[in-house]
């Protein structure tokens, strides 16, 4: 495993993971609730800023690795999992939701890596629509650990309609990544 900035910068983010989940379970004596969300919030922001200074930094330092590649969308599942299973029992997002987005980032690494295994990853590769989903799914995941107003805006309320708008493009998505890969499935 190379020990680079940017790797080192994923495994970071993994390593939030257990405050992250873990702040919402410390006594109220510790951290009032809605500093529980603030901090939530706080710590779901950093773990996206990292993720984007990691891909930005393995391309400006020229420190891209394969390990890199692989475990980088591995944080970042693993947080967005555990956001949405947070936000289900909190009772901030719906299960079917949570279960389409979760469900969907399952069933697209297996198809990239089955891509990959056959050499056509390249037919799977991230699409703006995949990108446009992210940024939906992200701000939803920040609005609603948030849980509060923000200059005016009701976060829960804008919170919910982006997660439920990242679940349409998330089932848009997939239909179209399994479209790309089903060529090939055909000649397997």
């Amino acid at each position: 495993m190379p020990y680079t900035i940017p790797n080192l910068l994923t495994w970071l983010r993994i390593l939030l993971i257990p405050l992250f989940v873990g702040m919402f379970y410390f006594p109220d004596a510790w951290v009032s609730g809605e500093n529980k969300n603030v901090f939530s919030a706080l710590i779901f922001l950093f773990a996206a800023i990292t993720d984007w200074l990691d891909g930005y930094l393995a391309r400006a330092l020229e420190q891209t690795s394969a390990f890199g590649a692989f475990l980088d969308p591995v944080a970042d599942k693993l947080m967005v999992a555990a956001a949405l299973i947070v936000l289900v029992k909190l009772g901030r997002v719906n299960e079917l939701v949570a279960f389409i987005i979760i469900g969907r980032e399952i069933a697209i690494s297996a198809l990239r890596e089955w891509m990959a295994k056959i050499g056509e990853s390249r037919s799977v590769a991230v699409s703006m629509l995949g990108k446009v989903k992210t940024a939906s799914q992200m701000t939803a995941i920040l609005l609603l650990l948030y849980d509060g107003t923000a200059d005016g805006i009701d976060c829960l309320w804008m919170g919910t309609w982006l997660i439920y708008l990242a679940a349409i493009l998330t089932l848009v998505s997939m239909a179209y990544y399994l479209k790309m890969a089903l060529p090939f499935a055909a000649e397997s």
